[in-house]
């Protein structure tokens, strides 16, 4: 089968893996805090990706100098703790916020940090193409319809901010690992800053929440899927599915994740939406598909994986 054919069907099962997910993060909300699911995730999610690092190693000869192993180890430890700082801020209030948020609403709102990448760019002298300042107007009539309910009147749910603000900050992870991932390799900087989620969800965990063994156990099928399938598999996919495939394509259907988190909200869940939360969705989508066609393909991967030359 031709490999761009395979890379995109990686690409696809990446995309339901990640949709799925946000029912997992919905489901496990019934048995763990926030910061005990965030915590128990984020230390399965680095451990899940060490095999594939020393698979990698073994791989590529190691031909670097003691001095360079030594200075892409300090940038090594200060992307793992920059991107861990973004990442866990915008994991901790994503999850705080399904406490309350269904998981379909909360995957098309967590897809809008691909439209706020550019946005964040502008501010450090990007310039801001066209079809993003059309996609933010098409966004902002979608979280309209999606967020505004008649009940509520002119009000808008807090936990809806929080996703926004949660998105926003996924913006700032992925244009931090961007820079970083230049320099060092980028499955361990996913690694180690899924590690730094877990040891700083650890106080909040202790001070927030009331811990306990067997609402792990009870929470196990959530967390090892949104742990081991989120993290690993679909990371691994996802270097596949990017190396053959143009990033512009690539967008476009890992941009899917909001739609499969529906689906599976609706069928796993029983989650249902009005008919106006329904063409919210639709407008939504249409802002983060049109942000793609021309817009800044080489700060979307959020695990940007196409770092031949680095080997730490």
């Amino acid at each position: 089968m031709d490999k761009k054919v395979l890379s995109n069907f990686a690409l696809f099962i990446t995309a339901l893996i990640w949709g799925l997910s946000f029912v997992a993060q919905k489901a496990g909300m019934e048995f763990v805090g926030p910061f005990s699911f965030n915590f128990a995730r984020s230390i399965l999610g680095g451990i899940s990706l060490i095999p594939f690092i020393f698979i990698a190693k073994f791989l590529k000869e190691d031909k670097r100098t003691p001095k360079h192993k030594h200075h892409q180890h300090l940038i090594l430890t200060r992307a793992g703790i920059s991107c861990g700082l973004a990442l866990f801020t915008a994991m901790s209030i994503q999850q705080y916020s399904m406490l309350h948020a269904s998981a379909g609403k909360a995957g098309f709102i967590s897809a809008l940090y691909i439209i706020f990448v550019p946005i964040i760019l502008k501010f450090f002298g990007e310039k801001l193409l066209l079809n993003t300042k059309i996609s933010v107007g098409i966004a902002l009539i979608g979280l309209y319809l999606l967020c505004f309910s008649s009940a509520a009147g002119t009000s808008v749910d807090f936990y809806d901010i929080l996703l926004l603000i949660a998105a926003f900050f996924y913006g700032v992870h992925i244009i931090v690992v961007n820079y970083f991932s230049k320099k060092v390799d980028a499955a361990k900087i996913s690694c180690l800053q899924f590690f730094v989620v877990g040891i700083l969800s650890i106080p909040f965990m202790l001070l927030f929440e009331t811990p306990h063994l067997q609402g792990f156990i009870d929470c196990r099928i959530p967390i090892l899927y949104a742990g081991i399938l989120t993290c690993g598999v679909a990371y691994t996919l996802q270097i596949f599915g990017q190396k053959y495939s143009t990033p512009t394509v690539a967008s476009l259907i890992l941009c899917l994740e909001s739609v499969f988190a529906v689906i599976g909200g609706s069928i796993i869940l029983h989650e249902s939406m009005s008919l106006k939360e329904i063409f919210g969705c639709l407008f939504m989508i249409s802002a983060v598909i049109l942000s793609q066609i021309k817009g800044h393909p080489r700060l979307f991967q959020p695990e940007e994986v196409k770092n031949e030359d680095s080997d730490l």
